[in-house]
């Protein structure tokens, strides 16, 4: 008796074709599907955007030049759905100056390709991108899921990606006025204007005041890299006024440090959260709590949460 296993089909990557000349749709089809990739049509920039909210291709391959929706501004539209950003498009035009080669990526846009197309060209550079989407993306969910507080503008300021645990956080500090200057495509104006300050002047790290001035609570944001040329990294962190810890410092003879690991302790927060917080590793937290715990002489945090409430309410 012999039970064979059989292997699970290689996962075929799909393409979403944008074009609105029937010749050129059923060419690239033929194409792409010999090369053993899922095709998606859509003859207009209009069909495509509506067919993205039904699935997620691998790429999208766009004709730049369409009645209505040209794809330049297909593009665009797409590039703000966070959903949607990672996807690589490759634009298809038989335009050739540089005026349009440079909108294309622009827009967003990651190659282009000129008509008519020549296959072995086309089907290299599909590879490359889908091969590049592959590794940025996984890199981006790693971050997602890690409970990272990042973000990423342009050279203009315009976000490019957000992690969750970021937006959250922007979402508690600047809650939208209906004014669409919150959104998951776009950074509250204070923020974006404190970023552009942030890289102009080559700080390390800035300080934002909420919108409620009865807030003590700041964001800081710290610039960390640029990680593309046109992609620019940040870390934000939520942080107390500093009343409480200059208070905590004179009480209990702590250090700065010492002391703002102490606030968050006393606000329920882990040593991971801390560490996403302050900008330092979990386990320099947890180095600062085993001084703590010495200077209060106590012997667990929920000990040195109740010293610090104490001190913090008088």
């Amino acid at each position: 008796m012999t039970d064979a296993v059989q292997a699970a089909p290689a996962r075929r990557d799909t393409v979403l074709v944008v074009d609105d000349t029937p010749e050129t749709l059923g060419f690239l089809t033929d194409a792409l599907d010999q090369a053993g990739l899922t095709v998606l049509v859509a003859t207009d920039g209009e069909g495509a955007l509506a067919l993205l909210e039904q699935v997620t291709p691998d790429l999208v391959l766009m004709d730049a030049v369409m009645p209505g929706l040209d794809g330049f501004e297909t593009c665009r539209r797409l590039k703000r759905d966070q959903a949607l950003a990672h996807l690589p498009v490759i634009f298809m035009t038989g335009l050739s100056e540089t005026e349009h080669v440079v909108q294309g990526l622009q827009a967003g846009g990651v190659d282009y390709v000129t008509k008519p197309i020549v296959v072995d060209e086309l089907m290299a550079r599909i590879r490359v991108h889908l091969a590049n989407a592959r590794v940025a993306y996984g890199a981006q969910v790693a971050l997602d899921t890690t409970g990272r507080y990042l973000l990423a503008t342009d050279a203009r300021g315009r976000l490019r990606w957000c992690t969750p645990q970021a937006q959250r956080l922007l979402a508690a500090f600047f809650p939208d006025d209906g004014s669409g200057g919150n959104t998951p495509d776009r950074l509250p104006p204070a923020v974006a204007e404190r970023l552009a300050q942030l890289r102009r002047d080559g700080a390390p790290s800035i300080l934002i005041d909420g919108p409620d001035a009865n807030d003590t609570r700041r964001l800081e944001v710290a610039y960390l890299s640029q990680t593309e040329p046109d992609e620019f990294l940040f870390r934000i962190s939520e942080t107390g006024a500093g009343r409480e810890e200059r208070a905590l410092q004179q009480a209990l003879g702590l250090t700065a440090r010492e002391a703002e690991v102490l606030v968050w302790i006393a606000h329920g927060k882990s040593n991971r959260d801390i560490s996403d917080i302050l900008g330092i590793s979990p386990r320099t937290v947890n180095k600062h709590l085993e001084q703590i715990f010495v200077k209060l002489g106590v012997e667990n945090r929920a000990s040195a949460a109740a010293v610090a409430v104490r001190v913090m309410a008088g």
